[in-house]
């Protein structure tokens, strides 16, 4: 009886293991295949929703923003604050105090967020696992669980929402280890539409009395 049983639960644990095998080899293919639509864009312009959430802390914050890409270069419009990068360098507008700041493509790696690089995070640094299917607005959104192959890192998880007809992001959920939970949302996406030649040119003469933080 005792062999039965130990061969039973190495039978489940190997079926486990070529599930969960298949499981992150489909959640990979999806993944690649949203890279690879998202690469394909000469142009992306969406508008998207941020909210920051902690019940136990009785925290709720929403925040809207909308971006332009091409290429390497965006613009970005979030908290009042105007940010654009030219290929080469960053001005960040803060009409609250009247003043631009502008960074080098190196600052912003080593201190800066890059929007583009959040489109395409997820390549390293993460185990992925197929989750849950939902139809939100008639849309057919699969959700892969992204696992920080980190330990030590803060995040206890994050779940990337995916348009599996359109192959595009919809949402983004991350869960860190204190129990907050973020939720990015992207919307009223367009693609390939044309721009002005100057569209990424960054224009002092909009901002006559602005400090400048160089």
């Amino acid at each position: 009886m005792r062999k039965i049983y130990t061969l039973s639960v190495i039978i489940f644990f190997i079926g486990f293991k070529q599930l969960s095998a298949q499981t992150s080899t489909a959640a990979k293919k999806l993944l690649d295949e949203v890279s690879l639509t998202i690469a394909a864009y000469e142009t992306m312009i969406f508008d998207f929703s941020y909210v920051l959430e902690n019940r136990q802390e009785n925290i709720k914050q929403e925040t809207n923003g909308s971006i332009t890409i091409k290429d390497e270069k965006y613009k970005l419009m979030y908290l009042g604050v105007e940010q654009l990068y030219d290929g080469e360098k960053t001005y960040t507008v803060v009409p609250e105090n009247e003043e631009i700041t502008i960074t080098t493509a190196k600052e912003d790696e080593d201190f800066g967020i890059n929007p583009i690089k959040l489109l395409n995070f997820y390549k390293e640094g993460y185990d992925y696992q197929w989750d849950i299917k939902q139809t939100i607005f008639g849309r057919p959104i699969q959700f892969v669980k992204l696992l920080p192959s980190d330990e030590n890192n803060e995040i206890k998880y994050l779940l990337l929402g995916i348009d599996i007809i359109k192959k595009n992001i919809y949402r983004l959920i991350e869960i860190d280890m204190n129990g907050t939970r973020t939720t990015l949302t992207i919307s009223n996406q367009e693609i390939n539409i044309p721009l002005e030649k100057n569209h990424f040119t960054f224009d002092f003469s909009n901002y006559p009395d602005y400090y400048i933080n160089n």
